[in-house]
C-alpha cells in the first residue's frame, strides 16, 4: 500500500513523494518571460519539500495567454529564464513540470487584482480572441472568432513546438491544459463546441484536437519523460461534459502516450452549480483512475495531511496536488511529513535544520 511520502515512478522520472504544487498563474511575466518572482515563488516550494512542481499555464501562442502577464513558450527567448527555474527546483529535489496552455475565448483579460475583465489593445490586450465557435464565455466577454480547420491544426502544432522548448528548458514533465473552459476544454464540451466539421459534433470529433495536440507533443517529447493532461472531469451541468466522457477520453489519451490525468472540474460556463468542499473532486480522480486504468492526480481544497495521505493510501489517486494551500504554506510537505511520521522522507534543507 502506497502512502503520501512513497516515491512515484512514471516512465524514467521518479517523484520523491506524491505531493505536487498545482499550476497557479502568477500574472507576473513580461512578454511571456519568467523572472525573479517565478524563481523565488517556485523555488520556495521545492525547498518546502514538494515532490512535483508544475509551472503555471504557459501560452503556446501570444494570443493564447489569459493575461498579458502570463508566461509563454512560443519563442526561444523564453527558454533560458525557465531553465534557471528548473535548475533550482532540481537542485532542491523537486521534479520540474510545466503546463502548456491556450486560453482560447477566455484570453486577453486583466490580472485578477485589476478586475479580471477583458482588456483592449491600448491596455495591453489583443483582439484576436479565438475558439471553436462564435460563442462568448460570458456576458460582457468578447465573441471569439471561429478557428478554421487549418488554424486548429496549427495550434496543435504550436503545443508541439512549446514542448520542444520545455525540453530545452530542463523540464521533466509536460502537462496539457485541457480544463477550465480554456481552448482545448471548449472543444471537448458540447456546451461550447457547436461545430459541424471534423472538430465538432460527435464525441470522437470533439476529442480530435486534444488527441492531435497530444501527438504533436509526443513527437517533440522523449519517450523517457511523462506526459500529463489536466481535464475538467465534469462541467457540472446537464448536457455538458461528464465523468463518463472523461473516462472514455482518458482511455484514448493513455493510448496516445499520456501517463497521468490531472482531474479538476468546471470552468466552462459561469455560475455552474459546483459542490465545492474539502476533497470535492477526489471522487472524479478515483473514477477516472479505476475506469481508465491510468494514474491520476487529485486536486481541490485538500488541506490536511491525513486527508492527502488517505487519498493515496486508499488508491483514490496517485498524486495529491495543492493549490491555495501551497500558497498559504510553502512548507506544507515538511509539516505533513512530521505529522504522518515520515520526517526522514522530507528532512528539509540543511540551512533550515536549526528551525526543525
Amino acid at each position: 500500500m502506497s502512502h503520501l511520502f512513497d516515491p512515484l515512478t512514471l516512465r524514467g522520472v521518479t517523484l520523491r513523494n506524491r505531493i505536487g504544487v498545482s499550476p497557479m498563474c502568477q500574472y507576473s511575466a513580461q512578454d511571456g518571460i519568467a523572472n525573479d518572482w517565478h524563481l523565488v515563488h517556485l523555488g520556495a516550494r521545492a525547498i518546502g519539500g514538494a515532490g512535483l512542481i508544475i509551472v503555471e499555464a504557459t501560452g503556446v501562442e501570444a494570443r493564447g495567454r489569459i493575461t498579458p502577464q502570463c508566461l509563454g513558450l512560443w519563442n526561444d527567448e523564453q527558454i533560458e529564464p525557465l531553465a534557471r527555474v528548473t535548475r533550482f527546483l532540481r537542485e532542491h529535489g523537486a521534479t520540474p513540470a510545466i503546463q502548456l496552455a491556450h486560453a482560447g475565448r477566455k484570453a486577453s483579460t486583466a490580472s485578477p487584482w485589476k478586475g479580471g475583465t477583458p482588456i483592449s489593445p491600448d491596455q495591453g490586450g489583443w483582439t484576436d480572441i479565438v475558439g471553436p465557435g462564435a460563442q462568448a464565455y460570458n456576458e460582457g466577454m468578447p465573441t471569439p472568432r471561429t478557428l478554421s480547420t487549418d488554424e486548429v491544426r496549427s495550434i496543435a502544432a504550436a503545443f508541439g513546438s512549446a514542448a520542444r522548448r520545455a525540453l530545452a528548458a530542463g523540464f521533466d514533465i509536460v502537462e496539457i491544459h485541457a480544463a477550465h473552459g480554456y481552448l482545448l476544454h471548449s472543444f471537448l464540451s458540447p456546451l461550447s463546441n457547436q461545430r459541424t466539421d471534423e472538430y465538432g459534433g460527435s464525441f470522437e470529433n470533439r476529442c480530435r484536437v486534444l488527441l492531435e495536440t497530444t501527438r504533436a507533443i509526443r513527437a517533440n517529447w522523449p519517450d523517457s519523460k511523462p506526459l500529463f493532461t489536466r481535464i475538467s472531469a465534469t462541467d457540472w451541468v446537464d448536457g455538458g461534459w461528464t465523468i463518463d466522457d472523461s473516462i472514455a477520453l482518458a482511455k484514448l489519451l493513455k493510448s496516445e502516450g499520456v501517463d497521468l490525468i490531472d482531474c479538476s472540474s468546471g470552468g466552462n460556463i459561469p455560475k455552474a452549480p459546483v459542490p465545492v468542499g474539502p476533497g470535492y473532486q477526489v471522487p472524479l480522480a478515483e473514477r477516472v483512475r479505476i475506469g481508465a486504468d491510468i494514474a491520476t492526480a487529485a486536486v481541490g481544497m485538500i488541506t490536511q495531511a491525513q486527508h492527502a495521505d488517505e487519498i493515496v493510501r486508499n488508491g483514490r489517486a496517485d498524486v495529491v496536488l495543492l493549490g491555495r494551500e501551497s500558497l498559504r504554506d510553502p512548507q506544507w510537505p515538511l509539516r505533513a511529513a512530521r505529522a504522518l511520521g515520515h520526517a526522514d522522507a522530507a528532512p528539509g534543507p540543511l540551512q533550515y535544520h536549526r528551525a526543525v
